[in-house]
């Protein structure tokens, strides 16, 4: 098999090679210099509180489950979100359908609140499955330029080899997920334990539908997983779950969001976490 390069490892004066190690990346995006300063010193990724909180938290884990779109990668780092939900709002418009989408909908920067729209007012329909596609599509063309949040290749391994089992419960789609993690050589750390999306949009979270899919095919109690997430809606799925909940912002903005929403830990790095594990004592 012929493995194709993620787009995040071009040779050129002005790219960036990413690796497994990688601690800082450049942004790609637009963003607002709020939305690019780090929550807190990159030095000190986290207040002493968040840090015995996350002692806790580690402790009781014994299963992982993963968002993907954030804590693993940006995906839409190099292939704007936003620029994906309005073409597919345009693509409805060209079918003539304007009015089904509430202004506030149509302006979306968040290709799912796109679809999820559309599936609350045609569940199951021929328009939502041709809609989806569409947006599988657009998160496969994004994983070429998709960037690994830092530590987050090296926590995973690190977690894997002292024998804890991780899994993805994302909103997007599993075929997007495992075609990242083979490029990155990470499958195997959760094969097969991949929980994306499904035809069954109204089950996408905050809904706790594939935490408690993952739950259940890794026979694991509630108690003994930890979910990882990056907004709101992964912080209401773990919860509905009875999962711990560990909050990964990579900015001020994104991390007042979290905590206004009742995430009690939230990390600005993933260097601490990674630091932990490798620091635990082995049973």
């Amino acid at each position: 098999m012929v493995r194709r390069p993620l787009g995040n490892h071009h040779n050129g004066p002005d790219t960036l090679l990413v690796t497994s190690d990688t601690t800082r990346t450049d942004p790609v995006t637009h963003e607002s210099e709020k939305d690019r300063k780090p929550s807190r010193d990159p030095s000190d990724p986290s207040d002493p509180n968040e840090l015995n909180d996350l002692s806790h938290l580690i402790r009781g884990a014994r299963v992982v489950l993963w968002d993907f779109d954030g804590p693993i990668c940006r995906l839409f780092a190099g292939h704007s979100a936003e620029r994906v939900a309005k073409e597919l709002v345009e693509w409805l418009e060209g079918r003539g359908l304007h009015g089904l989408l509430t202004e506030p909908e149509r302006e979306s920067p968040d290709p799912h609140a796109v679809l999820r729209a559309v599936d609350r007012r045609h569940p199951g329909s021929d328009l939502v499955e041709e809609l989806e596609a569409r947006l599988t599509q657009e998160e496969l063309r994004a994983t070429s330029s998709a960037l690994p949040t830092p530590y987050a290749d090296p926590l995973i391994r690190t977690w894997t080899a002292v024998g804890s089992r991780q899994a993805i419960t994302t909103n997007n789609s599993p075929d997007v997920v495992r075609t990242y993690l083979a490029d990155r050589d990470l499958l195997d750390c959760f094969a097969p334990h991949v929980y994306g999306r499904t035809q069954q949009l109204s089950r996408l979270k905050p809904d706790p539908h594939c935490i408690n899919r993952a739950l259940s095919a890794m026979g694991a109690a509630p108690d003994s997983a930890l979910m990882i997430g990056d907004t709101p809606s992964d912080l209401y799925a773990a919860k509905a779950a009875g999962v711990p909940f560990l909050g990964y912002a990579r900015n001020e903005r994104k991390g007042k969001v979290l905590r206004d929403a009742g995430a009690t830990t939230v990390l600005s790095s993933l260097q601490p976490l990674l630091d932990h594990i490798r620091s635990a004592p082995q049973a």
